[in-house]
């Protein structure tokens, strides 16, 4: 992987991209939304790699460690709906995990010992697209505190009609939902079982080069793309720099090799949060799609 820490720390002294109100906002609705992050000539390179992607895609017929895969998915029509780790297969995505703005921002609102996590790219093609259903980050990996968010980087114009990022504002505030189903956990939340207010649901809507930025406790999901057009968002998680999992460091020199900025330490720093452990796990390991497939009901999927 690159070394995302050596280009984050082309910050320093630069000016903010976010205002103390924004933080403010942030802190009180759990997401966030910054236009105008990603150059134009960025967003073109990340763009022409995921087209290398979904071409090379062509040779592949089931879910694999980079790709997880449409049902309908086949070598004469790819249909991609997420890439796995991009960070780990192009320098493009590698570049746009340290982005110097998006680093700025982070240290902002989480703080300046910030650590890279991981990323994925999720697809939505053009008429179709799998939905997410309601979920909380936070479910699928609880640390020592939650200081923790995930960035969104637009890859292409989000409205309302391709399948846009959908959250609850003031939902991180609450409690951590039960995502299990049948005893096991599934990575959703059933909606019928939860007094949940999803007619809150805020969609995070912008044009291509925008980042959205949502706690990881902030509830929320998407439906299914459609439109005509494509929405590719392209996902990373960051988390400050004393914020452990709970499950377990299996390697504590790759964990601190993903500091962005700060000091690596052995000191957790223990908050009073509510945890749900994600055990015992899926019977469907792979991505959130593959966790969701035991849920024992589809919400979103259904209003798409």
């Amino acid at each position: 992987m690159l070394a995302l820490s050596t280009l984050a720390k082309k910050t320093a002294g630069e000016t903010t991209m976010i205002s103390n109100q924004e933080i403010e906002l942030y802190r009180r609705s759990g997401y966030l939304f910054v236009p105008e992050v990603f150059s134009p000539a960025e967003i073109t390179e990340l763009r022409a790699a995921t087209d290398e992607f979904v071409e090379r895609s062509r040779e592949v017929s089931e879910h694999n460690e980079v790709y997880d895969l449409e049902d309908d998915h086949t070598a004469t029509r790819p249909r991609v709906r997420r890439i796995k780790t991009p960070h780990l297969h192009h320098p493009a995505y590698a570049a746009a995990a340290g982005h110097e703005k998006v680093v700025d921002i982070l240290g902002r609102l989480i703080g300046p010992g910030l650590r890279f996590d991981t990323g994925k790219l999720n697809l939505k093609e053009a008429d179709g697209g799998a939905a997410v259903e309601w979920h909380q980050d936070w479910a699928f990996y609880p640390h020592t505190n939650d200081d923790l968010a995930a960035v969104g980087i637009m890859l292409d114009d989000v409205d309302a009609e391709n399948g846009p990022l959908m959250v609850i504002p003031g939902s991180h505030r609450g409690p951590v939902y039960d995502h299990h189903s049948g005893g096991a956990f599934c990575g959703a939340i059933d909606v019928e079982k939860h007094a949940i207010a999803l007619d809150q649901a805020v969609p995070v809507l912008g044009p291509a080069g925008s980042i959205s930025i949502h706690h990881c406790r902030t509830l929320h999901g998407s439906v299914p793309n459609s439109s005509l057009r494509p929405r590719r968002l392209l996902l990373f998680q960051y988390l400050a720099a004393d914020a452990f999992p709970l499950l377990g460091v299996p390697d504590i020199a790759e964990f601190d090799s993903r500091l962005l900025n700060g000091q690596a330490t052995l000191e957790p720093r223990l908050a009073d949060v509510p945890v749900r452990m994600p055990l015992p796990p899926a019977p469907h390991q792979g991505s959130i799609f593959e966790n969701q497939r035991s849920a024992a009901n589809s919400f979103l999927a259904k209003t798409g």
